[in-house]
């Protein structure tokens, strides 16, 4: 059974019980398109919940990882300052990447704020977090059947679209 098939199966059912099976089928590229589609969809909630959801259920390094992607596309000095600060606050002087120990002590409130801001400063930065999320599938389960619905019809409509 072909990627096709399954995406076809998992959006006419239960896009959780087909999702793992999807996974194995699919590039990493097409799981994280399907995700930036769904992060921006207007059916899903905004990016910044979404990425605070997952950084809530990731590991620390994990969420040191996601973290690090945002820094790495805006920089620090532009990212600090969202969410009260509370980036800027673990991030000693000069630092430009977050150790898992220091992305842990953000909440995933914190977290959201920061995603949201990242997403005003750069749109682009959805296409680079999710695909850092397309690194770790296991995690993209945790979004919500919602969510997980139309990243899954989202693969698909790429799929027949090639």
């Amino acid at each position: 059974m072909g990627l096709l098939d399954l995406l076809q199966q998992a959006v006419g059912g239960n896009p959780e019980a087909h999702f793992d099976q999807v996974v194995q089928n699919a590039s990493t590229d097409q799981l994280g398109a399907g995700l930036a589609a769904a992060m921006r969809s207007d059916q899903t909630p905004p990016f910044g919940d979404l990425v605070g959801k997952l950084f809530n259920v990731s590991s620390s390094s994990q969420q040191a990882g996601m973290l690090n992607q945002i820094l790495a596309t805006l920089g620090p000095a532009a990212v600090s300052a969202a969410a009260g600060g509370a980036l800027g606050r673990v991030l000693a002087p000069g630092q430009t990447q977050l150790t898992p120990d220091q992305a842990s002590q953000l909440t995933p409130g914190q977290v959201t704020e920061i995603a949201a801001h990242a997403e005003q400063a750069h749109p682009g930065i959805v296409d680079e977090v999710s695909q850092f999320y397309a690194q770790h599938a296991g995690l993209i389960k945790m979004i919500g059947g919602a969510a997980l619905a139309v990243t899954l019809a989202k693969m698909k409509e790429h799929a027949t679209q090639r």
